[in-house]
């Protein structure tokens, strides 16, 4: 069953993706949180361009991908979890959550240390908030994000059933939690309970110090609450909050494909350790 989903997860992963975004595209459309302030098809160009770019680099670089590495892994008992006697249903729970974690992890490191800072603030200097700010990564950030999971999976050695879903899951609650949607204040304070919800994430995006270095999470939310990064709302309300970076505002270099494969290399780094940032 497992080599059927190595053998099918491009096309697993593929159809999420365009199912997933095109329901929060249309959302967007027909219950916009806030009103965008750049054009549309200059970012969507630009951040769709970079999802091109990256899926490429990707499958280049690493052909199996993580998926073929948790195979090989269960073949030659590799990792934590390939030695335990568990449960596949717990395995699996226990992987994606795990790995879950580890995504929180990285994404606090990655806005720490001032190198990989600069790696990760292409994502943060999207003047916009939507759905394409989900999947707006620089390749370099993305390569090592892959090294990086391939590390966890290797060490922990989770089943290419939960390396999937997690993957899945991870690209579809991304755009889920950039999409610029309104849902009703109840409804998400119910949701947030269970996963990160568009309002809760949206607060990690304001050019406020502090709110940048909160909500951290991007599918379970309990993360943010244990390490208390999580901040409920932003100072200045959803629809009027500033959203990317203060130094960064120039729509030729945030909003463009050649301005995002720069911008790491822009001179100005800004405040960007956590330390220097609450203060």
């Amino acid at each position: 069953m497992e080599q059927t989903l190595l053998e099918q997860e491009k096309f697993i992963r593929l159809g999420f993706f365009f199912g997933v975004f095109i329901l929060v595209a249309i959302w967007e459309i027909v219950a916009p949180r806030r009103s965008l302030t750049i054009s549309k098809s200059l970012r969507w160009g630009a951040n769709l361009g970079v999802v091109v770019l990256n899926t490429l680099l990707l499958r280049l670089l690493f052909p199996t991908a993580a998926v073929g590495l948790a195979l090989l892994g269960e073949e030659r008992s590799w990792g934590l979890l390939n030695n335990l006697e568990l449960h596949p249903l717990l395995g699996v729970i226990i992987g994606v959550g795990f790995m879950d974690f580890v995504i929180y992890t990285q994404h606090v490191m990655f806005h720490s240390v001032p190198t990989l800072w600069r790696l990760h603030r292409v994502h943060h200097a999207d003047l916009d908030y939507d759905v394409t700010t989900g999947a707006r990564f620089h390749p370099i950030e993305i390569i090592l994000s892959m090294v990086i999971k391939l590390g966890v999976v290797l060490a922990l050695g989770p089943s290419a059933t939960a390396v999937l879903i997690f993957e899945v899951l991870l690209n579809a609650m991304a755009m889920f939690n950039h999409g610029n949607i309104y849902i009703p204040v109840a409804i998400d304070r119910i949701l947030r309970l269970f996963v990160v919800t568009p309002d809760m994430h949206r607060v990690h995006h304001s050019v406020h110090a502090p709110m940048t270095n909160s909500n951290f999470g991007f599918n379970l939310p309990w993360w943010d609450r244990l390490m208390g990064t999580y901040a409920d709302q932003p100072q200045e309300g959803h629809t009027e909050m500033k959203i990317g970076l203060n130094e960064l505002r120039d729509p030729k270099l945030v909003s463009t494909i050649t301005g995002i494969l720069k911008l790491p290399f822009v001179p100005y780094l800004g405040e960007y350790t956590i330390n220097r940032r609450w203060k």
